[in-house]
């Protein structure tokens, strides 16, 4: 039996042509279902690809997968995944838009004896086989060290900071608030900085502007943000700079490494932006698949942590990725030479002194 670890994930899925002594004894076919456009680009962009590749590589033919977009939609996932089953799929490859609609797919494929593979995001109160993502505690973590890196390097004296989540139904935005709370805790209880304002969370960006605006309004010494996400942040820096706030003077953190988070990196509006790279989390999610459809059991070099179902009170055995920190002194190194996003599209017009600062050439 082919053996893979955690760590065996490259740029050039290289690793991925070694499980395929598996895709001659699996049966069926393996459906990947991803939850919507709007939450994140990276779905259309960058998951659909790669899982699409990683399924190739690990010698699957493209009549025996399927990559979906529930484009929002729980009756959409829902439908896509009794769809996929009814034509054949023996592996469910599911990042559910919700715990509600994946515990619904997770219970209809268990009674069809499908695997599912928990991706991104943990269903609670689901049944799954397994789960892959980044760790998302540590995503929280970096988010929480970057804000308190930028506060001291932006020379804010007296920090007023808003801490803004992502959805509360999303058991990530729990985990990732679990990680930054963690590191801000310190900083708040020994009074270096003041927390203000609340938020109730939300992945839609209109959303987060009203928000913050409300509780700007509420409270103008605002001078810090822990944003879990680029989408989020995007639009109130925006409106931030139309207020003529200078860069490099009020921290905002970002996740995803997206087009938008990485310029306002770049031009000193947001402290940084935590990066995984989805490449590595496509493949571990098609290696899982390609052992499951095997029947084998995934090695344990792969399955390398566990996850807790708060809901089910249960551990959930886990591949966990390692995530990044960027910011413009190692963006070059990361972002770039993993080809997440193009120099040439990071640098247009006004960036372009911004990257060349960096090292980076568009």
């Amino acid at each position: 039996m082919p053996s893979i670890s955690a760590t065996s994930f490259t740029r050039d899925f290289s690793a991925m042509s070694g499980l395929k002594p598996l895709a001659s004894k699996g049966k069926g076919n393996v459906a990947v279902i991803l939850p919507d456009t709007v939450s994140s680009a990276r779905y259309v962009e960058f998951d659909a690809p790669y899982l699409t590749k990683a399924l190739k590589a690990a010698g699957l033919s493209s009549s025996q997968f399927t990559v979906q977009n529930a484009q929002g939609s729980d009756s959409t996932e829902l439908s896509d995944a009794q769809t996929a089953i009814t034509k054949g799929a023996s592996v469910l490859i599911m990042d559910p838009l919700d715990s509600g609609v994946g515990t619904q797919i997770e219970k209809y494929a268990a009674s069809h004896g499908v695997a599912v593979v928990d991706y991104d995001r943990l269903t609670l109160g689901g049944s799954r086989k397994y789960y892959v993502s980044f760790n998302n505690v540590n995503v929280g973590k970096l988010l929480g060290q970057g804000l308190a890196n930028c506060i001291s390097a932006w020379q804010v004296a007296k920090p007023d900071v808003l801490v803004m989540y992502g959805d509360p139904t999303d058991n990530n935005a729990t985990l990732f608030g679990d990680g930054y709370n963690a590191v801000m805790k310190p900083f708040f209880s020994a009074g270096k900085w003041k927390q203000v304002g609340k938020a109730a969370g939300t992945w839609d960006p209109p959303t987060a502007l009203t928000e913050f605006q409300q509780q700007f309004t509420a409270h103008p010494t605002i001078n810090a943000v822990l944003m879990p996400n680029d989408e989020n942040a995007a639009p109130i820096i925006t409106y931030l700079q139309r207020k003529g706030v200078k860069a490099k003077s009020f921290p905002i953190t970002g996740q995803d490494a997206t087009l938008i988070g990485l310029q306002n990196v770049l031009s000193g509006y947001q402290c940084g932006t935590v990066y995984k790279p989805i490449y590595l989390e496509a493949q571990a999610a098609a290696a899982l698949a390609m052992y499951l459809r095997a029947g084998a059991t995934p090695p344990a070099a792969l399955v390398n942590g566990k996850t807790a179902d708060t809901k089910s009170n249960v551990s959930v055995p886990s591949v966990l990725l390692t995530p990044q920190w960027v910011t413009p002194s190692n963006m070059n190194s990361t972002i770039i030479a993993d080809g997440f996003v193009p120099a040439k599209q990071l640098c247009k017009g006004k960036y372009q002194k911004d990257c060349a600062a960096a090292g980076i050439s568009g």
